[in-house]
């Protein structure tokens, strides 16, 4: 039986190593398959690292020591990653910031037994330590017993954070998913996923993190019952996420492919009553405009007005409302009665109610963040 865990753990391995590396280097994925490519491949480099220690491969010196000082199992990783997929899949100008970055700060606690070994080697090297590896390799079994706590916390916070934002991103558009559906539905999936994983391993790392049965429990069960569902999980990720990658490729190169669906005279109608409501009507000040209060105004149906924004004007409800939020900004600058607001109140005044949003919309439509643009000198603008 053992033997058959062993194959399903090593074809899990491989298969997230190919897949992986077709996600990463096609030149059709975009940012989030290349994260989604990240997170496989670094639960595969888990999976390879149990078989091999399994199947006896890290036995000799020189792999051995390959093994202590290079990290194969960087768990803390995993969490920061999904929450970054699922971002990047559905806001397309997503971004990992230097700000963003600091989410990958406690991989530093994956890290601690490989430098641990780096510490044991050099102490050996200058002799300022005595040839005593059995105190070094009892602290290094210890931790990772107690590190999978911090791992199952960061996973679990991650995709709880995950199950958030997905609620929010669609009551935020209004149910209407704004052409994301078949994304959506994918990334709901995914996270299913990942929170039946979260319990699996929960049920296994109780019992483990008690000193007096973490040797019953690897006796008894080694590790199989965490890793036979990873397996699992890069079966079901690699084969259903690069299908879900290649679909919206080919969606992502028909925008206009239902164009003759809607009369010419209609999409000129819908466009110039767009623009009326929000130059004239300013309904872009609204911080709760959504698409059911621009069909109100406009006397056109939601999926319509979608169907023109997406296909004819090549950009998402959020994107056209937010562009004109951003201009209304601009021109709020130039004001000197506005010079005693801060940034965020003349945001809050032009429709934006999220200070990141704002933040991030702007750079992305000005090159500039906007306390650099209020710095520049007023003829430039």
């Amino acid at each position: 039986m053992k033997q058959i865990f062993n194959t399903i753990i090593l074809l899990g391995s491989i298969q997230g190593i190919i897949v992986s590396s077709l996600l990463f280097f096609s030149k059709k994925n975009r940012r989030p398959n290349r994260i989604l490519a990240i997170l496989i491949l670094l639960i595969s480099l888990a999976s390879f690292n149990l078989y091999g220690n399994y199947q006896n491969w890290f036995n000799s010196g020189l792999l051995n020591l390959l093994v202590q000082i290079i990290p194969l199992i960087v768990a803390m990783a995993f969490g920061p990653l999904i929450y970054f997929y699922i971002q990047s899949s559905l806001e397309p100008a997503f971004k990992i910031t230097k700000k963003q970055r600091r989410h990958f700060f406690p991989v530093f606690i994956d890290l601690v037994p490989s430098l641990t070994v780096v510490i044991y080697i050099i102490g050996l090297i200058t002799k300022l330590i005595k040839r005593n590896p059995g105190p070094w390799a009892a602290f290094i079994d210890n931790y990772n017993v107690y590190a999978d706590i911090p791992r199952w916390l960061s996973v679990t916070l991650y995709v709880w954070l995950s199950v958030k934002y997905l609620g929010a991103y669609k009551q935020k558009n209004n149910d209407t998913l704004n052409g994301h559906a078949v994304q959506f539905l994918w990334l709901n999936q995914f996270i299913r996923a990942f929170m039946m994983f979260q319990a699996i391993w929960l049920l296994f790392l109780v019992p483990y993190v008690i000193p007096r049965y973490t040797n019953w429990m690897l006796d008894t069960f080694e590790w199989y019952p965490v890793y036979i569902p990873m397996a699992i999980l890069i079966y079901w990720m690699g084969i259903k996420g690069y299908l879900v990658s290649q679909q919206q490729v080919t969606t992502d190169k028909k925008p206009n492919g239902n164009s003759n669906l809607l009369p010419a005279q209609l999409i000129r109608e819908v466009i110039i009553s767009l623009r009326k409501a929000m130059e004239e009507d300013k309904i872009f000040l609204n911080p709760n405009l959504n698409l059911a209060t621009v069909s109100a105004a406009t006397g056109f149906t939601q999926k319509i007005i979608s169907a023109v924004l997406n296909q004819h004007l090549q950009k998402s409800f959020n994107e056209f409302v937010n562009g004109y939020r951003v201009n209304a900004f601009k021109g709020k600058m130039l004001e000197p009665e506005m010079n005693h607001l801060t940034i965020a109140g003349i945001a809050s005044e032009c429709g934006f109610n999220s200070q990141a949003t704002f933040q991030r919309t702007f750079k992305e439509l000005t090159g500039k963040s906007p306390s650099e643009f209020r710095k520049t000198p007023a003829e430039t603008h």
